[in-house]
C-alpha cells in the first residue's frame, strides 16, 4: 500500500481500540516499573450499591449452550474512577454514577460465540463479514484505489518499551486479516474451533444473532449477568483480582505492549479458548478478559448520568437514542463490554465488571467478539 497512514486513520481510528485512552504519564523506565508492579485494589463506596433483587421465576428447560439469567433489580455502573489500578484518575467516569436498573429474565450464551459456531452460520447462509469485504470509494472517498483492500486491525507488540500515550504504536491494519485469519492471511483457525470468533463488527454479530434466533444483549442485561446476582463487586468473581493467588480471567501480565512482554501468568499469552476459568455465579464463562463483546446499546458518554437524574429504577433500558462521544464526535459507536486479553493494570483495567468500552460500529479487531441472549 502506498498510503499506510490512510488506513491507520480511516480504519483504525481513535475508537477501534474500544477505550478512550488518555495517557501521558509513565514516560521513563522507572515509571513503567512502578506501574507494572502496581496491584492495589481501588477503594469503593459500598453504600452506593444497593442489594440485587433477583426475580424468582426459573424455566423448566434452557436452550443448549445457554444459561438462565433471572433478571431483577440491581445497581449498575462503577464508582472506580481509575483506568488502571494505579490511580490514574477520571477516565472511567462514563461508567458513573451508579444507578438502579431492572431487567426481565433471559437466556444468555454461556461463552462467547466461537469460531466453530460462527463457521456453521457462514456455511448455512454464505454470510461475508465486513472485514472480508473490499472497502468502497463511497465509504472512503479520499482513498487511493490500491488502498481499498480487505483486512482488519491486529495487535502488534513493540520491539521495546514505549510511551503509552500513543496506541498507534502497537496496532496496525493488516491486509487479509479476518475471522478465518485472525493474525493475517497466513494464519488460520484450524484446531481453534473453541476459541472466540474475532474480527467481527456490530452488524456481523447482529446477523449471527438473528440467524441463531437470538439477539445481542443490552448493556444492562450484560452487566446484570456478569455480576452473577452479587452486589457491587469489582470483578465478575469478587473483589480480589487473584483469589488464592490465581487469575480468574485471561488478561495481560508483564510489560505492555512489548514483544514477549506478556508473561502468561494466567495460563495464556494472547487469546485463549473458552471455558478456561471458573464460571461466575450464573454459569457464564469469560465475562472478563479474553475478548471484548459487542452489546446492543449506542455509546453515549453521559448516558448513565441521564438515567441517574431520573431518580427512578429504569426498566429494561435499551441505551441512548443516539451516540455521543465528544472526544471523537464523527465516529458512530456502540458499547463493548468485558475487556480482553490485552487489558492490563498498566493501561486498561476494563475487566472491572461495571466499566465500559466503545467502538466504531463497523470496525473490527483481533480482540473483539460477542455473545448472544434470548428473551424468555
Amino acid at each position: 500500500m502506498k498510503n499506510k497512514t490512510f488506513w491507520i486513520i480511516a480504519l483504525l481510528t481513535l475508537s477501534i481500540i474500544s477505550i478512550a485512552y488518555s495517557y501521558n504519564k509513565f514516560t521513563d523506565n522507572e515509571d513503567r516499573k512502578v506501574v507494572a508492579e502496581c496491584h492495589e485494589t481501588p477503594s469503593t463506596t459500598e453504600s452506593e450499591f444497593k442489594p440485587t433483587i433477583e426475580n424468582k421465576f426459573k424455566p423448566a428447560k434452557t436452550p443448549k449452550g445457554m444459561v438462565w439469567i433471572p433478571g431483577g433489580e440491581f445497581s449498575m455502573g462503577s464508582n472506580v474512577e481509575d483506568e488502571s489500578l494505579c490511580s490514574i484518575k477520571g477516565v472511567t467516569k462514563d461508567a458513573s454514577p451508579i444507578h438502579r436498573v431492572y431487567v426481565d429474565g433471559y437466556y444468555m450464551d454461556e461463552t462467547e460465540v466461537t469460531n466453530e459456531e460462527f463457521e456453521k452460520f457462514v456455511k448455512a447462509t454464505g454470510y461475508v463479514t465486513v472485514a472480508e469485504q473490499k472497502p468502497t470509494k463511497e465509504e472512503f472517498p479520499t482513498a487511493n484505489e490500491e488502498d481499498l483492500i480487505t483486512g482488519s486491525v491486529i495487535f502488534t507488540p513493540t520491539p521495546s518499551a514505549v510511551n503509552l500515550n500513543n496506541f498507534l504504536q502497537w496496532w496496525r491494519y493488516e491486509p487479509g486479516a479476518d475471522w478465518r485469519h485472525p493474525d493475517g492471511p497466513q494464519s488460520s483457525i484450524k484446531g481453534k474451533g473453541n476459541y472466540p470468533v474475532v474480527h467481527v463488527v456490530y452488524e456481523d454479530a447482529e446477523a449471527y444473532a438473528k440467524w441463531a434466533g437470538k439477539r445481542l444483549p443490552t448493556e444492562a442485561e450484560w452487566e446484570f449477568a456478569a455480576r452473577g446476582g452479587k452486589t457491587g463487586n469489582l470483578y465478575a468473581w469478587g473483589n480480589n483480582l487473584k483469589p488464592d493467588g490465581k487469575f480468574q480471567a485471561n488478561i495481560y501480565q508483564g510489560h505492555f505492549p512489548i514483544k514477549d512482554g506478556d508473561t502468561g501468568e494466567d495460563g495464556f499469552k494472547g487469546i485463549a479458548p473458552t471455558k478456561q476459568y471458573a464460571p461466575n455465579a450464573y454459569g457464564l464463562y469469560d465475562m472478563a478478559g479474553n475478548v471484548w463483546e459487542w452489546v446492543h446499546d449506542w455509546y453515549s458518554v453521559d448516558y448513565y448520568k441521564s438515567l441517574a437524574e431520573n431518580g427512578k429504577t429504569i426498566k429494561n433500558p435499551q441505551g441512548p437514542d443516539a451516540y455521543n462521544d465528544p472526544n471523537d464526535p464523527s465516529q458512530i459507536k456502540r458499547v463493548h463490554r468485558g475487556g480482553s486479553f490485552l487489558c492490563t493494570d498498566q493501561y486498561c483495567t476494563r475487566y472491572m465488571v461495571g466499566t465500559r468500552g466503545k467502538g466504531e460500529y463497523r470496525s473490527a479487531a483481533n480482540h473483539l467478539g460477542f455473545r448472544c441472549v434470548k428473551s424468555k
